[in-house]
């Protein structure tokens, strides 16, 4: 049986920021709730065969990083919740001495000395969370699509952006309270201790202790390059939507940084155990999405043909293609094998008369 072709709604639903690529250059924006739809003339096919959705009534031409900001507050605050709550769970592990992060760092068992550093690493886990959900929206949005969602494909597109702008902002503040955690333990001059934080913290190689010297580096790219990839939406007409959509393709890279520096550095995921493992396993989804949306891609010029054309561009292309398509298979084995023995080659938990000597500082 041959797959049905995408829906006008799957065609036109495009990747914002935070996601992987979109089936199309348009997307469409979501009027206010309650509003019906606009009777619009018959859609016209672009050049690949793709139908743009229709517009609905009062709904602007393109989305708007105003309108999508102004959109944003419900699951800001939603975010916001999650990170108090993270940050509560933390400190209460500190305080009962029941986190890997006493094991770690030995002289953070003062969870209210240390409580900027907590907060820190809440808005860290919530940073992660909503990238992990704007990641999974992205590809539902480019990949094929269940029958049924509990929203229109629209209001999808619509929550992925805004997702994907407050990811942005819970990265943004994670940076800044680790960097305010350095200013408030370092005992130069405030001028100089701003000065040194804002190296240690925004500077890559500036953070020069211990694990930090990897992880920081990592998780300030994350930073750096979620930031303009995710804006670019908002000026994909500007630079042209080919040149979006390549550019678009290095979220993913993103998640991986952020994913990365979580396990280099969260001393919540320090040593092997349930807690790594799980961050493990929410990788599975991503990785079985990304996979379905190469072995079945909205767009008909992404499809994989059975061989290769004769001309030499072609054949590269067709080799990177189904290059793309086995290394995915590949991590989900891998991920299948870390979920299933708990093993990643992590570090082991010490015994309990030993001490980490890993410095904060």
């Amino acid at each position: 049986m041959t797959n049905p072709s995408p829906t006008p709604e799957q065609a036109a639903a495009a990747e914002t920021p935070g996601s992987a690529p979109a089936p199309t250059d348009n997307p469409v924006t979501v009027s206010g709730p309650g509003t019906p739809p606009a009777a619009v003339p018959p859609a016209t096919a672009s050049g690949d065969g793709r139908v743009p959705a229709p517009r609905t009534a009062g709904e602007s031409r393109r989305p708007t990083l105003r309108s999508d900001l102004r959109a944003s507050w419900p699951d800001g605050l939603v975010a916001l919740l999650i990170t108090a709550a993270v940050f509560v769970l933390l400190y209460v592990r500190i305080r009962n001495k029941t986190s890997s992060t006493v094991t770690v760092m030995p002289f953070m068992a003062d969870a209210g000395g240390f409580w900027m550093y907590f907060l820190s690493q809440a808005f860290g886990w919530s940073a992660l969370l909503w990238a992990w959900g704007t990641v999974i929206l992205g590809l539902m949005l480019s990949g094929p699509r269940p029958g049924r969602l509990p929203i229109s494909a629209p209001r999808l597109e619509r929550l992925h952006r805004t997702t994907s702008l407050n990811t942005m902002a819970l990265i943004a503040a994670h940076a800044l309270l680790f960097a305010g955690e350095l200013v408030r333990h370092d005992t130069a001059s405030w001028n100089s201790a701003v000065a040194t934080a804002f190296v240690e913290a925004f500077v890559p190689g500036g953070y020069d202790s211990g694990t930090g010297r990897i992880a920081i580096p990592v998780g300030q790219a994350a930073l750096y390059l979620a930031i303009p990839l995710g804006l670019l939406f908002y000026v994909r007409h500007r630079i042209g939507p080919r040149t979006w959509r390549v550019l678009h393709r290095c979220v993913i890279v993103v998640y991986v940084l952020s994913v990365w520096h979580t396990l280099l550095y969260g001393t919540n995921v320090w040593y092997d155990g349930w807690f790594r493992t799980s961050v493990w396993l929410l990788q599975l989804p991503i990785a079985a999405l990304l996979l379905l949306r190469l072995l079945r891609p909205a767009r008909r010029s992404e499809k994989l043909s059975a061989r290769p054309g004769a001309g030499a561009g072609e054949r590269t292309r067709w080799a990177l293609r189904l290059g793309g398509r086995l290394a995915v298979v590949a991590v989900v084995v891998a991920l299948v094998a870390v979920v299933a023995t708990g093993r990643d080659g992590g570090r082991s938990v010490p015994p309990e008369d030993t001490s980490s000597t890993h410095n904060h500082d």
